[in-house]
């Protein structure tokens, strides 16, 4: 058997959203199972050296999990991957990789798993929701979790059709998704919650219905300010970007800068140390496709 994903980025907190909003871009990772070839891993593209150990990876892992939550032996199999989202810049690279093993697994070990199901033993291995949804559904989701549930729940909103995402990609600072969460307060000023839930709402305005807000709607206080030290090449972007009035936020934990550009007026050049994607939205989320 010869199945494969294809599994896109995704941008998660867009601001003050933090843990409940992400968007999927059209930037995709390819994975590739064959149960008929000798097990092992081939990785392409983004981090080829740093995932091609099968203990490590994370594809596999899940598969694994999978199998162990069904009570099932794991399947033999040899991965192929083609990465195009880059590693350790808040894209949502290993989003893609857990994803595509949820769908993997199910396939080959003739699950049936709901979308809720789905979220769940993704979550389970990844542990941030909000970028499993995006990668999951496609287009702009917001996560939540209702009162007495045990796990979370997406809510897929329609992207405005004018957003213009921008994703700056820093070519010398990496950020871990630990590192990203140590500097995180364990509390923080009843001021702040109040100005973060009331922008958050103005994100979602912003996004569905009424781009010109997104300046404003984009302003964090709740992690950004934590984080942009953290990479200081992108803080001192952002700060430029955001004085130049453009709607710009961290991608995720960062390094990465998400900019959503007026049609009329393009980001400026960030220079030699930043690569410059513009994916569009992609509004479908993880496939899989039998051969």
């Amino acid at each position: 058997m010869r199945l494969s994903v294809r599994a896109p980025a995704t941008v998660a907190n867009l601001g003050p959203g933090f843990d409940c909003l992400a968007l999927a871009l059209d930037l995709w990772n390819e994975f590739e199972v064959d149960t008929g070839a000798e097990p092992g891993v081939e990785v392409e593209g983004e981090g080829a050296a740093e995932l091609s150990d099968p203990a490590d990876n994370m594809a596999l892992r899940t598969i694994g999990h999978i199998a162990a939550s069904a009570g099932l032996p794991a399947p033999a199999v040899r991965l192929r991957s083609v990465n195009r989202v880059p590693l350790g810049r808040g894209l949502g690279s290993s989003a893609t990789a857990v994803t595509a093993g949820v769908l993997l697994a199910e396939a080959m070990l003739g699950l049936r798993l709901s979308d809720d199901e789905r979220m769940a033993r993704a979550v389970e291995v990844e542990g941030h929701p909000d970028n499993v949804a995006a990668c999951l559904h496609g287009g702009l989701v917001l996560v939540h979790r209702p009162e007495g549930a045990t796990g979370p729940h997406v809510v897929r909103l329609a992207p405005h059709a004018a957003l213009r995402p921008v994703v700056l990609v820093s070519e010398s600072e990496r950020v871990s998704t630990e590192e990203a969460r140590r500097v995180l307060p364990a509390s923080v000023p009843l001021t702040t919650a109040v100005a973060t839930a009331s922008r958050t709402a103005l994100a979602v305005i912003a996004l569905t219905q009424r781009p010109e807000l997104l300046p404003e709607a984009l302003v964090d206080e709740l992690h950004e300010p934590h984080r942009l030290p953290l990479a200081p090449k992108a803080a001192a972007l952002h700060a430029v970007l955001r004085s130049l009035g453009y709607a710009v936020c961290l991608a995720g934990s960062g390094p990465s800068l998400l900019v959503f550009e007026p049609k009329d007026r393009p980001v400026p050049d960030a220079g030699a140390d930043w690569r410059v994607l513009r994916p569009a939205v992609a509004l479908e989320g993880a496939r899989i496709i039998e051969d």
